[in-house]
């Protein structure tokens, strides 16, 4: 039986409270990775996921890649958006007791990789336990060690844009993709995944309720979903 973890980035969107219904309807509960600066347009989308059970964690203030910019350049970054989850869950009425990161595009920081893995370790940051996770290539990258959250599949669904020649059929091919050249299979034999998807309105004009079209599919073929765990 294939299992995974649902994560989505680029948190929050004016579509997050449908995701959010559609996910508790269907007993998903995910993590989403948040952008200070979207949660400050969409505040009240951002509550209404926290008041919902839904794992809200930290994807930096505005999104940029940590390899262009210095170890303080990117604290900041996380310490900003930091400042708006704490704010956001007291407002939510709701405890914060985790606290998972993702760096924006997985880029973690270049030369400054390790000098950013001690800040999060020191800093109270939570990893996503991942120890099921079995790829070769998972412990070749010291995914297992790193306390960011990395994926194992992209859905890559934020490439459908009306300029772009990446459709539904291409995120479909991708799916069933045996042996692809990033990342891994995501059908096979008691495979575990954490799944990415993004919290995309521009998704959302081009393809509706895109969700429920890629997830509904796992579902039919017997994945099913675990609940987000900490080591």
């Amino acid at each position: 039986m294939n299992s995974a973890l649902l994560t989505i980035d680029d948190f929050s969107s004016k579509n997050t409270p449908e995701i959010v219904d559609y996910l508790n309807e269907k007993g998903i509960k995910a993590i989403f990775f948040a952008t200070g600066q979207n949660v400050e347009q969409y505040y009240e989308e951002a509550l209404y996921a926290v008041k919902n059970g839904m794992v809200v964690g930290n994807h930096s203030y505005s999104h940029p890649a940590f390899s262009t910019l210095s170890v303080e350049e990117c604290i900041r970054e996380m310490e900003k958006c930091e400042n708006i989850l704490a704010q956001l869950y007291q407002d939510a009425g709701m405890e914060r007791t985790v606290k998972p990161f993702r760096f924006p595009y997985g880029d973690k920081g270049g030369g400054n990789r390790q000098a950013l893995q001690k800040y999060l370790r020191e800093s109270g940051f939570h990893k996503v336990d991942d120890t099921q996770i079995a790829y070769p290539w998972w412990k070749e990258n010291n995914l297992d060690t790193d306390i960011d959250t990395f994926w194992t599949f992209d859905f890559e669904e934020y490439k459908i844009r009306p300029d772009s020649d990446f459709t539904r059929e291409s995120v479909w091919e991708k799916m069933h993709d045996a042996d692809p050249k990033v990342g891994a299979a995501l059908f096979g034999e008691n495979n575990r995944h954490i799944l990415l998807l993004h919290a995309h309105d521009e998704t959302e004009e081009m393809l509706p309720e895109y969700y429920k079209v890629f997830i509904e599919h796992l579902l039919e073929k017997g994945l099913t979903f675990e609940e987000p765990g900490f080591l």
